[in-house]
């Protein structure tokens, strides 16, 4: 399988992070005295970046010097609620040990900041699976544009036609197949009818096998 690769995103398909970054952004919220709601977190907070959260809650641009300091403070709140919760999605570590042994080469990219995606991936001891991990300081443009998608297949030095993505939310899933890859929606944070259409929908990784992402390519 060397010249296949699995590219996973991170919250919601590595590690079910969602309730944790919504404890965050309340806290967040509340100092910024912004007002919230959990359909307003489903539509503009879940798998979006930080710049498309942060104007729509504040009802302005926010950009540049701004962006930053907010982001830092946000996933500063973020990465203290999380770092003694740390777990993967049931069965993930198997799945990634599994795809290891057939030769598939391994990349995350994410939307968050690196340092989340660093605490994550040491927390859960799966850093080595990984040969390319991307993080939204890493693009230009964000989901649903392909362009880290892209990077991590550059990265992985393989074709986009032969990578496979896990991804949780619509702008996610569009970017993967924006990318020319074969997308697995993972259910954790959304329904299948709030997915564009993938090759496979799952709810975690329990009996995935490298051999079940080769029956998604005939």
């Amino acid at each position: 399988m060397k010249n296949l690769a699995v590219i996973f995103d991170m919250d919601g398909v590595i590690a079910h992070t969602n309730p944790y970054h919504a404890k965050a952004f309340e806290v967040f919220f509340d100092r910024h005295e912004i007002t919230y709601s959990e359909e307003e977190f489903e539509k503009h907070m879940y798998g979006k970046h930080n710049s498309h959260i942060f104007t729509y809650f504040f009802k302005r641009p926010i950009q540049g010097s701004e962006l930053l300091t907010l982001e830092d403070e946000k996933e500063g709140l973020f990465r203290e609620i999380y770092q003694e919760e740390a777990k993967p999605i049931p069965f993930l570590p198997d799945f990634l040990a599994d795809l290891k042994a057939h030769d598939f080469k391994l990349g995350v990219a994410t939307s968050a900041p690196r340092a989340n995606m660093d605490l994550i991936l040491d927390r859960l001891s799966i850093r080595d699976f990984f040969s390319s991990t991307l993080g939204s300081e890493n693009v230009e443009l964000h989901k649903p544009h392909p362009e880290v998608y892209l990077k991590s297949a550059e990265n992985l030095q393989i074709d986009p036609s032969s990578c496979f993505v896990f991804e949780d939310s619509f702008s996610g899933v569009t970017a993967g197949l924006n990318a020319g890859m074969h997308v697995v929606g993972v259910l954790s944070s959304h329904q299948q009818a709030d997915l564009p259409i993938c090759k496979a929908y799952i709810q975690d990784y329990k009996g995935l096998n490298a051999d079940f992402l080769l029956k998604l390519m005939d």
